[in-house]
């Protein structure tokens, strides 16, 4: 038993270094991520433009989380991982070619049906654009030349699945960086030799695309597993792989499929809508990204592993370091984002185009979607416990449940708080998608809480009323925000971010919360 022990402990540590690694890399890609973000919001503002720029853009972008980095990416590494463990490396190679190939193929296919149909898909995903005719018009070309992006993302994606199931963290999670560079690029650059400057950020996206993947093909080439695409619809490890695929499409990426049907009814509401829902949701996703997505692509190799070996006591070890961790993080994050709503959104985005009143709509909608932020972390982390175990049917059902929760309270709430109600319906569908994952892992007895959950809550308690009382008390009204110069803005930012952790980390220190205590968590 200590044996054991001692080896959850040094895999405790392996997965918090990997994390580490994951969330180091994925906070530079975000850091650039917000100033792609504020270069665009000082371009475009929230205009007719924004909104078909950021409708065309979003459609690839959630097919990629549906398909790359949702579905692909959980029935793929479970597969790959048992490969791995009980098959020779010559098995392994022709399951990675057989996958690029048939993967391949179908997403050249895909995007050659959805580049003809892309008038009907615009008005499938924002059906409001027909009262616009001109802002349909532009989203439909800026569509039909950002689609072939969902071929480009989702390689990269399998080529990143790879790499991080044989510990290749870094470099998949710092491939998006190549994203955020061409498309600021594409702003401050490519906007003046265009007409319509939205169409150069669609070009962007597609050199973004193809950078992304020749990046990642030297790290896959070093370790031998070059992939070299064979069209084998018949191959087993490909049959799996589609079985599993087919409900995990929905199940994985149910707050993606919300965060979509939140796009398609702000097209109703007035110009503008679509364009505050897309600057708070990018804020909300900061924390998800660079720590719940983290997490979340760490433990799934890990879990694999782990029920492969037939190892149920180190899988809900694992199950339990990554919960607390998630809620050690996301809880505060959820926090700020909700106290300083107004004071971040001004800081990073109001300048240029975007006015007091976009930022006013866009904190409203960023304070439902952090209402909702610990759900949405709590669904990467819960998911992989089944998709590791290669059950795909169980979280089908759940996320139907989310998916009808969502549905009913868009429908109630989009009337008397507009934009802000489809962000908080999402919020509500998180908790409960997390709520039924939960509830099923303890209820097949895959997940057993440890000891001491009980102390950890209270220590988050206290060390997130302290951080919110620092917070209250020392942030300023939201017109001196309005009135400072960016400078001001920043060091009031900086102060605010630094005296928070500063009075967070610290009450945890105080109430016995230790670094050591996440380092040995996976046994």
């Amino acid at each position: 038993m200590a044996s054991e022990d001692n080896q959850g402990a040094r895999e405790g540590g392996g997965l918090l270094r990997s994390t580490g690694i994951v969330g180091a890399m994925t906070l530079v890609s975000r850091v650039l991520g917000l100033i792609r973000d504020i270069v665009i919001a000082g371009t475009f503002g929230a205009g007719a433009g924004a909104d078909a720029f950021f409708v065309a853009f979003k459609i690839p972008n959630f097919l990629r989380r549906l398909f790359a980095e949702g579905a692909f990416a959980q029935a793929f590494v479970p597969v790959l991982s048992e490969y791995r463990t009980g098959r020779s490396v010559d098995e392994v190679r022709r399951l990675i070619n057989a996958v690029s190939g048939t993967l391949g193929l179908t997403l050249i296919l895909l995007c050659v049906v959805c580049i003809l149909a892309a008038p009907l898909i615009i008005t499938l995903f924002a059906p409001g654009f027909h009262q616009y005719p001109e802002k349909l018009a532009l989203a439909t070309t800026l569509l039909q030349i950002t689609f072939p992006y969902i071929f480009l993302i989702s390689m990269t994606a399998f080529v990143g699945s790879v790499l991080n199931s044989y510990g290749r963290f870094a470099i998949p999670a710092i491939t998006p960086v190549w994203l955020n560079l061409s498309m600021i690029g594409a702003a401050l650059i490519m906007t003046r030799w265009f007409e319509e400057p939205t169409l150069a950020m669609a070009w962007g996206v597609i050199i973004a695309g193809v950078t992304q993947l020749v990046f990642q093909l030297p790290f896959i080439r070093q370790i031998g597993l070059m992939p070299q695409p064979v069209v084998d619809w018949k191959h087993e490890g490909v049959q799996r792989i589609l079985r599993l695929m087919v409900p995990a499409l929905f199940a994985v990426s149910v707050t993606q499929i919300n965060l979509m049907l939140d796009t398609i009814l702000a097209s109703f509401l007035p110009t503008g809508s679509v364009s505050w829902l897309f600057y708070s949701d990018r804020l909300s996703e900061l924390p998800l990204g660079v720590f719940g997505i983290a997490i979340a692509t760490v433990i799934l190799p890990s879990l694999s592993r782990k029920h492969a070996r037939d190892d149920p006591r180190q899988f809900s070890g694992t199950m339990d370091w990554a919960l607390r961790l998630v809620v050690l993080i996301g809880l505060p994050a959820a926090v700020a984002l909700l106290a300083l709503a107004e004071p971040i959104l001004t800081t990073l985005f109001q300048y240029g185009a975007l006015t007091r009143l976009d930022v006013v709509m866009s904190a409203q909608s960023l304070r439902a979607y952090s209402l909702g932020l610990l759900g949405f972390m709590l669904i990467k982390v819960l998911a992989p416990g089944y998709f590791a175990r290669q059950d795909t049917k169980t979280p089908v059902s759940i996320a139907v449940k989310a998916m009808v929760v969502n549905m009913v309270l868009n429908l109630i709430l989009i009337y008397p708080l507009r934009h802000a109600g489809l962000a908080l319906a999402t919020s509500i569908a998180a908790f409960v998608n997390a709520g039924l994952l939960y509830a099923g892992l303890h209820r097949l007895g895959v997940y057993r809480p440890l000891e001491g959950w009980r102390t950890f809550l209270l220590q988050m308690l206290l060390a997130n009323s302290a951080m919110l009382a620092f917070l209250l008390v020392f942030n300023a009204p939201t017109e001196s925000w309005f009135a400072w110069e960016w400078p001001q803005r920043v060091m009031r930012m900086g102060g605010l971010v630094v005296g928070g952790g500063a009075v967070y980390f610290g009450v945890l220190l105080l109430t016995g919360v230790r670094l050591r205590d996440f380092r040995g968590g996976a046994h």
